[in-house]
Formats: C-alpha cells, structure tokens, sequence
C-alpha cells in the first residue's frame, strides 16, 4: 500500500524503531559546557547529558519526525513531557540543537524543554493517530504515523459498507469522511490542521516574523494573488496527493501550473490567466523559491505563489 510508504505515514515511531537511530547506534556531541550521547542498547534509547559534575539519563521513547530531514526525540518524567535539546539532523548526519529550543542553562533543560500539555497533544495530533480518544489524552495507545482514519475519520461503518451486506444509506458522508468534498478555504484549513492554517500563523505568533514562517505552507499559499477568496485549482491536494509520497522534482509541478497559465488561446482554464513570458518549465523552482530556514538544517518550498525578482526581500 503506497500510504504507508510516505511521510506521512512515517510521521513518528517508538525510538527504539528509529532507523536513524540504528544506524547511528551511539552519537555524541558537546555543546558548550555539555557532553551529550545517545545511545540505544538493551532495547533503548537513552540520552545521556554530563556538565563533568554531574549527569543525567534520559529514555527516549518517540522519535517525531520521518527522517527525511530529521527527527526530535520525547520523553516523560513525572508525567510530564519533553522535547529534547538535541535533534537529529539528516543533512549533517548528526545531532545539533533543535530547531526553537534556547540556550540551556543547568542540566535538566540541557536534556530537554518541558512542553506544555496543549502543545503535546498538538505534536501528537499531527504526527500520531487516535492520541486523543473519548476526548482523553492517550499517547501509550496512539497509532505512530498518519493513518487513513486520520483524515478520514472512524472507517469501520465503511469498511462494512464496502465487504459486507450493502445497505441503503441516504448520504455516504455518514459512512466515512472526504477531505476532496470540502470547499477550497475549508481544504486548505483541513490540512493547516498541521501544516498551520493562516489563523494558526497569526495566533503563534509567527506570521510576519521572517524566514520561519515559510514553514507554515496554508498560510502562505493564501497570500498568493491567484488565491483570491479560495480557488479549488490551488488547494493542497490540487497538487499534492497525500496517499503517495511526496514529489520533490519541481518540474513534475508544471501540468498544474501550465493548466491554468498556458497561451490563452489553448487554456481550457475557466478564466483568462496570462501566460508566463519567461518559460514554461520548472515553473516553481522561479515562483516558488526554497528558502533556507537557520537552525533547521533544510529548505523548505515558500509557498507565497508570485514573480520573484533577484534581490528581492522576503516577503512577509
């Protein structure tokens, strides 16, 4: 099944699972005053943070993130939560600090950050399936990675509808959820769920603070002109289909785009859109541009769809 292949899918696992972590079975690092290893052996991960004083032993029990750029590690202590200092980068093949955490300043904040209940369930909400049940806060239960009910809700009366003795069912919307039904604002909002909607980018606090909020793709795709007052042609899964794992070849892109920016007289698109003056090739590599983030060790694609001019600044 190719959803389980993905990213998606591969949101999140036991640390233990982590083949980042297999394949560096004993990683060390020293940051300022301290000395970090995380090791797995016995059948855990354990960070290990010493100041030449002391030291402290954590046991990393999630590793949040696929891989493909890297992946921070949780752990709990007294029911609490907490991001590690560290996360493992893939374009460095190593650790380095993780991305939003300060400067530490005594031995238990070198290990990790405490994180805030609401932010906990948010990190497993996006990267987990079914954290919350029954309107509780369940992560030992939680389905690692992005499952189809995820999205699509409880699936079993449609699986019943599917295998089974069929049914007469008035509106099939009760069977199982489609996010593809949802009207062009409503779709986009469904995936800024996690990817951070525009409302999510201004209530954060990150909207309009730089290079740090190319991160939160709805929120910029909806400053792009084409937007308007939401335009199914733009909408995520316009261009992303979240059951295949993401294509990274931006010419791959340019049906889409072309689609709607070809010469006029051969658009079939519904409005007349100028075409392009410079090409009609890699079209998102010039209107889409990769923007390098400090401290996360990637790029990530702005998608504030729009002519970029050399030497322009970065759009807030």
């Amino acid at each position: 099944m190719q959803q389980r292949e993905t990213s998606m899918a591969r949101a999140a696992e036991r640390a233990i699972d982590s083949p980042d972590l297999k394949s560096h079975s004993d990683l060390a690092l020293r940051i300022g005053p301290y000395d970090y290893e995380l090791q797995l052996k016995h059948g855990e991960a354990m960070l290990t943070v010493s100041d030449g004083i002391g030291s402290t032993i954590k046991d990393l029990e999630w590793a949040v993130g696929d891989g493909l750029f890297g992946q921070t590690y949780v752990y709990q202590e007294h029911g609490k939560f907490y991001e590690s200092q560290l996360s493992f980068y893939s374009r460095i093949n190593g650790l380095a600090t993780t991305t939003g955490h300060m400067e530490p300043h005594t031995l238990e904040t070198a290990a990790g950050g405490l994180t805030s209940s609401d932010m906990i369930r948010q990190c497993f909400g996006c990267h987990f399936t079914t954290a919350t049940t029954n309107h509780g806060f369940d992560p030992e239960h939680a389905i690692t990675g992005i499952t189809c009910e995820a999205c699509h809700g409880p699936g079993e009366k449609h699986v019943q509808q599917k295998s089974g003795p069929k049914q007469a069912v008035e509106d099939k919307r009760q069977l199982i959820m489609n996010p593809a039904a949802l009207k062009p604002a409503d779709s986009v909002d469904f995936c800024g769920a996690c990817h951070r909607t525009a409302a999510d980018a201004v209530l954060s606090g990150l909207a309009g603070k730089g290079l740090i909020d190319v991160r939160l793709q709805p929120y910029r795709l909806e400053k792009s002109k084409c937007w308007g007052e939401g335009d199914a042609r733009l909408t995520c899964i316009a261009c992303h289909d979240p059951h295949v794992q993401l294509v990274t070849d931006a010419g791959s892109y340019d049906a889409k785009c072309l689609s709607c920016h070809a010469a006029a007289a051969s658009s079939s698109s519904s409005r007349r859109i100028s075409s392009c003056k410079v090409g009609t090739r890699d079209c998102a590599n010039c209107h889409m541009p990769k923007i390098e983030v400090p401290g996360t060790y990637t790029t990530f694609t702005d998608h504030w769809i729009r002519i970029v001019r050399p030497g322009d600044a970065y759009p807030d």
